[in-house]
């Protein structure tokens, strides 16, 4: 099912790796993971969140901030019983893991353009076909997912199309206007609005919405290690003053989970 990011032949696996016919060779790493990510499709030396980053992100998620969204998440994609599934841009493995607690019968595939991300994704769920690789040229076969996540992630539509058999689906969770809106009224002096919609005009031809829902929640972060961490793990920690970003972390403050499930299916 695995395809070459270099040159789209089919994958086998050889030795310690995977090769295709062309001999284009991928060694698995030790912590589980096939990286299929070319230097040359690499914008850096290491593209992706930094370790400082996954860390912060697990403690965080880990701490069960998050765990309702997760588990709806999970509940989502085992209506849909797809065979074969991808959670595109996976971070540190924290939703994936829950995806394959939901699905333990199925073929899993992860992956992030972050090394560091998946190195320890690995970890959570060592059933699963781990891979650093892009969003923009996944190295899986046309038409091999009925499901594919996006988890707080970017999305290339077309690639989603191409991945997706007939029927299958984009299972999208992302921000509504109102998320961690108190988070950045402390550290903006003026905050932009955010349209939950605006990436439904980017549906391609061929896919359709089928289903959307929000999940709600207040949230109180009494623990100075919490708050911390939801700075580093979102763009607002470097956006931020380095005065702001400390004021946030000083004192006790109650935010809003607004999340977005949309089911965007291929017709």
């Amino acid at each position: 099912m695995l395809i070459c990011p270099l040159c789209q032949g089919p994958l086998s696996v050889s030795d310690n790796g995977v090769a295709c016919p062309a001999n284009h060779r991928f060694d698995r790493a030790r912590q589980g993971y096939y990286n299929l990510l070319p230097v040359q499709y690499k914008n850096s030396r290491d593209p992706g969140d930094n370790a400082a980053m996954v860390e912060a992100r697990r403690r965080f998620l880990d701490a069960g901030h998050y765990a309702p969204l997760a588990s709806r998440l999970a509940a989502l994609a085992a209506e849909r019983d797809p065979e074969r599934w991808l959670d595109i841009g996976c971070g540190e493995g924290y939703y994936t893991s829950r995806l394959a607690m939901a699905l333990p019968a199925t073929d899993g595939y992860a992956l992030d353009i972050s090394r560091e991300a998946v190195k320890r994704a690995c970890r959570r769920a060592p059933q699963l076909h781990w891979l650093v690789a892009s969003m923009a040229r996944v190295p899986l076969a046309d038409a091999s997912c009925q499901l594919l996540a996006s988890v707080f992630s970017p999305l290339d539509w077309q690639e989603a199309l191409r991945l997706l058999s007939p029927g299958g689906g984009l299972l999208r969770m992302g921000p509504t206007g109102t998320h961690l809106l108190e988070l950045r009224e402390k550290l903006y002096d003026q905050v932009r609005d955010y349209d939950d919609q605006k990436h439904l005009a980017q549906i391609p031809a061929g896919m359709r919405l089928a289903h959307s829902e929000t999940l709600e929640y207040r949230l109180e972060l009494t623990e100075a290690e919490a708050r911390a961490d939801l700075l580093a793990m979102t763009p607002h920690g470097w956006r931020a003053n380095a005065e702001r970003r400390a004021a946030v972390i000083a004192a006790p403050f109650e935010v809003t989970v607004s999340i977005r499930y949309d089911w965007i299916e291929k017709t």
